[in-house]
């Protein structure tokens, strides 16, 4: 089985906002020359005990991972949690004491109120007050560390973002564009009803009820279109399903006011043009 093995100080999980499920976390008291201990993740106790509870069970290593351990007690489940990208399932974890762990690279996590990057410099301080020698590399906030492992799909995402908003754009332009020629274009129609005794308010309410009409089918037509467009590039998408409602909603929304404002305009102007002159403009 593969998994994967941290090793951590007492407030690591709080720090990180990883919250124990089972059981309970590391103490100062294990320390490395105690009892042997562990917290697993959920995917690690799913994986292996099924819907057993894993607290009080023992794991055996054939390798000795862990220094001077055969057997550990697990002690805590913790919540699943990701570590080298959003995409991925979280893997089944182990996370020991760090003083029980084999000498290695040491990573720390300081939590604060303020900026982040703020206490960079005391924390450098920090450490150079316990060992001048040793190295402070990488200081990063939790932000920037989550940007720099989704770059990829951070710039495509604005990319995206980017092209989506020039189709919309461009979609607005022309639906105004051609909404506003077919109003104008029935000009002499709008006099001659009015000619006939209809009313202002009547001939506006007429023009917009045709004009939603119009756009009701066109979206009516495009969302289904649109939702089966969106599955092609589903793996790419991030914590938004290809049948959002809050994005279909918004466009089909902004089309309907751009179809609205489009006719309303030259609706209004027609309807207060005289029904002489309106005639006359056939």
């Amino acid at each position: 089985m593969i998994f994967n093995l941290n090793g951590l100080a007492p407030n690591f999980l709080a720090a990180m906002e990883i919250p124990l499920v089972l059981g309970r976390g590391f103490t100062d008291h294990d320390a490395g020359a105690g009892p042997k201990v562990a917290i697993v993740n959920q995917a690690f106790a799913r994986k292996i005990f099924g819907d057993e509870n894993p607290v009080g069970r023992r794991l055996g290593f054939s390798n000795a991972p862990v220094a001077g351990a055969v057997e550990i007690e697990i002690v805590g489940v913790a919540r699943d949690a990701k570590y080298t990208g959003l995409r991925e399932t979280a893997p089944p974890t182990i996370y020991v004491p760090a003083t029980q762990m084999p000498e290695g690279v040491a990573n720390y996590c300081v939590r604060t109120a303020g900026d982040p990057a703020s206490i960079f410099p005391a924390v450098r301080a920090a450490v150079s007050e316990l060992d001048p020698t040793l190295p402070v590399i990488n200081l990063r906030t939790q932000d920037e560390q989550i940007a720099r492992i989704n770059s990829e799909e951070l710039l495509f995402a604005r990319l995206s973002g980017f092209f989506g908003f020039v189709a919309l754009t461009l979609a607005c332009v022309g639906l105004y564009g051609l909404m506003s020629f077919l109003v104008l274009h029935r000009t002499g129609e709008i006099g001659l009803r009015m000619a006939l005794g209809a009313l202002p308010a009547q001939a506006l309410r007429m023009i917009l009820r045709e004009s939603l009409a119009l756009v009701g089918v066109g979206i009516a037509i495009g969302l289904p279109a649109a939702y089966g467009g969106s599955r092609f590039i589903q793996s790419m998408l991030f914590g938004l399903s290809p049948a959002d409602p809050l994005t279909y909603g918004s466009v089909a929304l902004i089309l309907i006011v751009v179809a609205l404002l489009a006719a309303l305009l030259p609706a209004r102007r027609a309807a207060q043009v005289e029904p002489m002159v309106a005639l006359r403009s056939e």
